[in-house]
This record gives structure tokens, sequence and C-alpha cells, in this order.
């Protein structure tokens, strides 16, 4: 008789329809809710991800998994509430939960100690603390979505298990040394990453949204043409580049389908009818690595008047032939027509910080112009060495595709692409700290949305002491100054948008919630603390802060691009009389911020 390895992963949901993904022991037939479908086979392992359509907006399924017939899920006596199943409903507040990084060791000392307490610690896990809260929490206020914006698992870092099981089949002296070699590895590493009890139920009752960030196939991933070349050059780079394609696509993308999309994807169908589905995903994982093009990993959820946005800002990149892009033209292409459309709220997710503190950015800027040759060829490899050295690899780096990315968004928030959102959020991870920043675009753009830079990292792997220190002198007024000063030496063009940090840094392990009614949005980032649960962990809010309507205080932005003050150049609530004060605009719930120690 089958049984269940990994899973089951709620994904997909919308008003009426759901997927949910698994991973069996054996092939079979598995059925959730009524619906089934027949697992595929991929070298010894077997998954299914099933649609469940014809359910009705803003009610709860309680769902079980059966396997050939016999019930594998829920798993009796853990102690869990069912796995519900929670259609969108327009009425009710929508919710998107996210971060970033997590790493998956135990909830025990060393491992739960703060990172500057012990060099093993990887402090309370923001994730589990989350999980736990809900457990208890009326359905009502639970999230819609969790956003996974990277670094689901860490190919680089694994668990114990997993590093066992590697040590069993190869010579883990040898490269790429404790690392993930191929997708064996890479399902064993998802399968040890994701089955933690407390894990495994939040995952089979809040729908998921995932996209790839570097440490899940490697440190530094597509960071420059030279970084591409040098990997190449081994012979270990192609099994494992291949794999963690491969794995992404199974663990991972497969569940940012839509059942739609699913009906008519061809590599899925291709997949379904082969006995074994290796040969084919070996050949897609290789072109994929190979050439961006017709390879797409970004993908659009609606979830109400909300629209979200997941950019692939890994595998799209363009490095070579004297171009750096971020994103190909074919993801260009598909970015401009799905940013058309009206809608209350747009959210942007990066797994890279599309803005980063100021002083960072104008040194990542100064650093691509360097490396391109602005101030000759010893520079330019002064440049590389220090690129790859300090992770210089953000949008800041990619200096025409933040620029592009952000005329594109300047149309969203101006209404040429439709009505303009009340608020458009980027949100990302990977840089291991969290803030938020208020955006200004020049008033000459016409941008009417209140627009916003989220970053959310890590729920579980924080910085190491020197690394905060020099997180902190990046994010000074004095970094600020110095960076701008080398990237108008290096003939970097200045950013077409100023923005501030309202909140932040804050080093802890975290986790930020987006809650969005008709045109009112509040951000709320809470951080892992000591707690009463198995994990030792409980949240604590870091900040909150109301979004959308904008607020009018000079304090949530000095000045737009042309130094206009905040209070002239932020965009008006809709319906609010320009003659009102802040303090008579509309309020959500609660106030306009609140919230304990920012962390900073």
């Amino acid at each position: 008789m089958a049984g269940l390895i990994v899973g089951p992963l709620l994904r997909w949901v919308s008003e009426t329809d759901a997927t949910v993904w698994v991973e069996t022991d054996a092939p079979c037939t598995v059925e959730v809710h009524g619906h089934t479908a027949r697992t595929f086979h991929v070298e010894g392992h077997h998954y299914a991800i099933v649609p469940i359509r014809a359910l009705e907006p803003g009610r709860r399924y309680e769902y079980s998994v059966r396997l050939d017939g016999e019930l594998r899920w829920p798993i009796a006596d853990t102690g869990f509430p069912p796995s519900v199943i929670r259609t969108l409903d327009r009425a009710h507040t929508l919710r998107i939960c996210y971060g970033s990084c997590r790493v998956s060791v135990p909830h025990v000392s060393p491992f739960s100690l703060d990172r500057l307490v012990d060099r093993h610690g990887r402090g309370l896990d923001a994730l589990a603390a989350f999980a736990r809260r809900l457990i208890d929490a009326p359905r009502e206020v639970w999230p819609y979505v969790l956003l996974l914006l990277g670094d689901q698992v860490y190919a680089d870092d694994v668990p114990e298990a997993t590093l066992r099981f590697m040590e069993s089949r190869r010579d883990t002296g040898q490269p790429p040394a404790e690392s993930v070699a191929d997708f064996q590895e890479y399902a064993r590493l998802y399968r040890d990453s994701w089955n933690e009890p407390l894990t495994r139920w939040l995952l089979s009752t809040v729908s998921t949204s995932m996209i790839f960030d570097d440490h899940d196939v490697i440190d530094d991933w597509n960071i420059s043409e030279a970084w591409v070349a040098d990997m190449r050059a081994t012979d270990w780079w192609d099994d494992r580049i291949v794999g963690a394609f491969m794995s992404y696509w199974i663990y991972q993308h497969l569940g940012n389908l839509s059942p739609a999309d699913l009906d008519t994807d061809p590599l899925y169908a291709r997949v379904r009818a082969e006995p074994d589905a290796g040969p084919v995903l070996r050949r897609f994982a290789f072109m994929a690595d190979r050439e961006s093009a017709g390879h797409r990993w970004t993908y659009r959820r609606d979830l109400g008047g909300t629209r979200l946005i997941v950019l692939d800002s890994r595998a799209a990149r363009v490095l070579g032939d004297g171009r750096r892009e971020m994103l190909d033209e074919a993801e260009w292409d598909w970015l401009e027509e799905n940013l058309r459309g009206d809608m209350d709220h747009l959210v942007v997710a990066s797994s890279l910080p599309i803005l980063l503190a100021p002083g960072m950015h104008h040194a990542e800027a100064w650093n691509e112009r360097v490396t391109a040759g602005a101030w000759g060829r010893a520079f330019a490899a002064i440049g590389e060495r220090l690129r790859q050295g300090l992770d210089m690899e953000h949008w800041a780096a990619f200096g025409d595709s933040l620029e592009r990315l952000l005329r594109l968004l300047a149309e969203v928030g101006s209404g040429r692409y439709g009505r303009p959102p009340a608020s458009i959020v980027m949100v990302s991870g990977d840089v291991h700290h969290g803030y938020l920043a208020r955006v200004a675009f020049r008033r000459s753009s016409g941008v009417r949305s209140a627009v916003y830079q989220s970053v959310t990292s890590p729920f579980r792997n924080p910085l190491g002491r020197d690394e905060r220190l020099f997180q902190r002198f990046a994010a000074s007024r004095f970094m600020e100054m110095v960076g701008r000063v080398f990237a108008a030496g290096a003939g970097a063009p200045p950013p077409i948008v100023r923005w501030h940090r309202l909140e932040g840094l804050a080093f802890d392990n975290q986790i930020s919630t987006l809650e969005m009614r008709d045109r009112t949005a509040v951000l709320r980032s809470e951080r892992a603390v000591e707690g009463d649960g198995p994990e030792g962990g409980a949240l604590e809010t870091l900040w909150e802060r109301r979004l959308s309507p904008a607020p009018r205080s000079a304090d949530a932005m000095p000045s737009d691009t042309e130094g206009v003050p905040a209070k002239e150049a932020d965009p008006l609530p809709e319906g609010v009389d320009s003659r009102r004060s802040s303090e008579s605009e509309p309020q959500p719930a609660d106030t306009e911020r609140s919230g304990g120690r920012n962390g900073a």
C-alpha cells in the first residue's frame, strides 16, 4: 500500500478552485475532497497534484488524503486542527503573510540560540511561531496566502538527516562537498525540510505561493557572467543545476499554477504521460539553465481586488554578449501585459529587494559600472571580486532593469494601465534583515498610488555580529553620501525615484503580514521571541503601518525627487478633501502606526 512521504501541501486557492500536492512512496491514485489524480513518476519518486474544482467562495472545506482509497492524512493523534481549504471571499479582508530564508534545524539548543550567542544558533523560528499561533486563532483571521520568497530549502546548509543520506552515497570530501549534488539529494532535502510536524501541518492548511532564490540552488546563483563560466567549468555543476531545476519544478513550481494552467501546460502533460519522466525533466532542466527564454517561472495571482505578481529574479537573468539584465525580453513582455487592468492593490514580489538602503544601492550601481570597465580593466577585475565577495547582485546591480521596472510601476500608479491601485507594495527577502521604505516618484510621472518596499528576512537564519555591523554601516547616511559620489564618478545614472526608510533595520527572525480590504492596506511585521510552545517561539510586533490611504504626515517621506515636501508630494486618499488634516482621514482598525521595538 502506498504511503505519504511529503505533504499534503495546499497550493493554489481561488474563489472556486484549489490544488493539493503530495509525494508518495509508490504509484497510486490520490484522492482529496472527492477529486482524484494519478501519481507521475520521476526516477524512483512519485508525485501528484490534485485539482479541486467547483468550490464555493468564502467557504472552509476540511479535507483528507486517501491513497488508493486508504486514509493517509490526517495523521492520528498529532493534536493539530484539521487541514482545510479556505476559498477566497472578496467581502473579507485579504491577508498575505510573507518572508524568506529558513534553514531546517532542530528547535533545541544550540540551534534555537541567537547566532550572537552561539555560532550554531539560528534563533527561534518565526514561521513555526506563526504556525503555532494559527492553531488557536479564529479561522477568519488566517491568511489566504503564505508567500515564500526564496531559500525555502538550503542546498548548501542541509539538515543533518540529509547530510547522512549524502554521506551514504558519495564522498562529501570531494566537490560539491556537503552541498546537494543531484536530484536524489534535492528530493531528500525537501523531504527533511518540510516534514517537521508543525511545518507540515501549516503547509497543509494555508495556501502557499513560492519562488526560488540562490540557496534553493547555490549561493550567489547567476550573480555574473564570470560566475556562470566558473561554475560550468566544474565537473559537478551540470548534475547540481539539473537536479535543482527538476526538483524546483516538482516541489515548488507546479503548485504556483492554477488548475486551468495545469490543464494546458505541455511539460506537465508530457511528464504525466511518461512511465518515468526523469529524461524529460532532465532535458528541460538543462535548457532552463542554458537559456532563460521559454522557461518562465514568474506568475500572477488575482486575489479579489489585489493582484500578486511574483518575479523570477534569478533564472530569468541575461548574462552575456555585453548584456546584463534581471529579466529577459519575454519576461518583460509578460510583466507589462500582466500589470494592466484595474486593481485595488498591487503586490510585486521579488526574492531580491528592488530597493536597498540608499548607500548599498549606490555601491552596487558603482560596482556594475566599474565591473563593466568604466574605470579600466584592472578595476573591472577588482569589481568582479567585490561583486562576488559582497553579494552585489540585487536590482541596483542591474541598473537598466531596475529603471525599466520602476517605469512600469509608474505606468500602473499613474493610471495609464487601468485604475491606479491605492497601494503598490514591493515585497522581498534575501538580505537577512527587515525594513519598510516609502518610495516617491517625480511629480511629473503622475503616480497617485502609495508605493513601498517591504523586506522581510529571515524566517530562521539570522546574520552574525560582523554582518549586522556591515549592514548598519551600509544603511548609514555617510555610506549614502559616499556611495552617491562613487556611483556618479563611475557614470551610473541617479535613480529615478527617492525612498526613505520608515522602519528597520530589524535583524530578528521575522514574518510580515499585508492586510487589504477595499482601498485600505496595513502592514505588520513581527519577530520571533521566547514563547511557551514546543518550538519555544512566539511573535512580537516590530512595527505596524497603514500604507493606504497614504498617510499625509511629512514624516512618511521627506521629499519627492524634485525636493517637494511630502505633505505636498504624497498622493491624496481617494475621496479625501485636500483641506482635511491627516487626523480626519479614515483609519484602519487600529492606528496608523503601533508596535514595539524595531530591532534597529
